[in-house]
């Protein structure tokens, strides 16, 4: 993309190189709300529920398409309207953002039901799968709605499976 300069890397690691490009707080949240919840448009950030600034989700999308995570293009049906997808790089990051789901779950609260965390931990493949699916056929169609929306109100104590894992 033209304007945007690349990631300058600190070293050849690679775990280095990747946090260059995805290691701020919002990154892969951006890849999260793309990849499971049918996310497309600027303002469905916005209005994602995590709070990021307008400056701020408007930097990480352009640094996330300068490092080939996303692409952008007018909406079909509305030229006027910018759309974001993940590129095959992007959508890449669905076992990571899996495993960290499933790690957040077992070791910090969170409002993920018990039963759905270990449903994924069990199907990682189907999981998966289902997400590369989605993103092959371009199905919007939320695959895992925000979990402070599946959490019960009346329900006060965390549902995350936190201290419940054997490992």
């Amino acid at each position: 993309m033209a304007g945007i300069p690349k990631t300058k890397h600190r070293s050849g690691c690679p775990v280095s190189t990747a946090l260059d490009l995805l290691g701020d707080r919002w990154s892969l949240l951006l890849v999260r709300d793309m990849m499971v919840r049918g996310y497309r448009t600027f303002r469905e950030f916005q209005r994602s529920g995590e709070g990021i600034a307008t400056n701020i989700l408007s930097d990480r999308l352009q640094k996330l398409e300068a490092g080939g995570i996303l692409v952008r293009g007018p909406a079909a049906g509305d030229g006027r309207s910018t759309h974001y997808r993940l590129t095959a790089k992007g959508i890449a990051l669905a076992p990571v953002l899996l495993e960290i789901l499933i790690w957040g779950a077992h070791h910090e609260e969170t409002d993920a039901p018990c039963a759905a965390v270990e449903q994924m931990e069990q199907n990682r493949a189907e999981v998966l799968a289902e997400t590369v699916r989605r993103w092959e056929q371009r199905d919007p169609t939320p695959f895992i709605p925000p979990f402070s929306k599946l959490k019960s109100k009346s329900d006060s104590k965390s549902n995350s499976p936190k201290g419940k894992s054997k490992r």
